[in-house]
C-alpha cells in the first residue's frame, strides 16, 4: 500500500483526508506541523507522496514545499497542496515552487483522486 504523509495543523481535516486516502488505497500518516514532518523524513522511509496544507503556523506548507524541492533526495516526491485559500497568487506561488497539484478545502474524494493522479503522473519514469 502506498504511503502518503499529510501535513496539516487542522486535526479534523487531517482525519478526513486520511479517511479519503484510505478509500483510494493509500495509507496516511498525519503530522500537525512541518517541523515534525521534516524530522520524520530524516529517520523514516520516504513516503510515496505528501499532501501539504498551505496555511500553518511557524512554517507554512509553501515553506516546506520549497525546502523539499531544494533537497535532491526529496525533489521528485509528488506533492499535492491543500488550502482553503483560492487566491490565484497563492495557487501560482505553490505551482511555481514545485507543487504537482492543488486541492481546495473542503475537497471531495473525486477532486482528491484527480489531484493525486496528476501528481503521480508528473513523476512517472519513462
Amino acid at each position: 500500500m502506498r504511503q502518503v504523509w499529510i501535513v496539516d495543523d487542522d486535526q479534523e481535516m487531517s482525519n478526513a483526508m486520511s479517511m479519503m486516502l484510505k478509500l483510494l488505497d493509500f495509507q496516511a500518516t498525519c503530522f500537525i506541523n512541518a517541523r515534525n514532518a521534516v524530522q520524520s523524513l530524516q529517520t523514516s522511509k520516504r513516503p510515496d507522496m505528501m499532501v501539504l496544507d498551505i496555511n500553518m503556523p511557524e512554517f507554512s506548507g509553501l515553506d516546506l514545499l520549497e525546502f523539499l524541492r531544494r533537497e535532491p533526495k526529496w525533489e521528485n516526491m509528488p506533492i499535492v497542496m491543500l488550502s482553503s485559500e483560492a487566491a490565484d497568487a497563492t495557487v501560482d506561488k505553490a505551482m511555481n515552487l514545485g507543487a504537482d497539484s492543488y486541492v481546495m478545502k473542503p475537497t471531495t474524494l473525486e477532486e482528491l483522486e484527480k489531484a493525486i493522479d496528476l501528481a503521480f503522473k508528473k513523476h512517472q519514469k519513462g
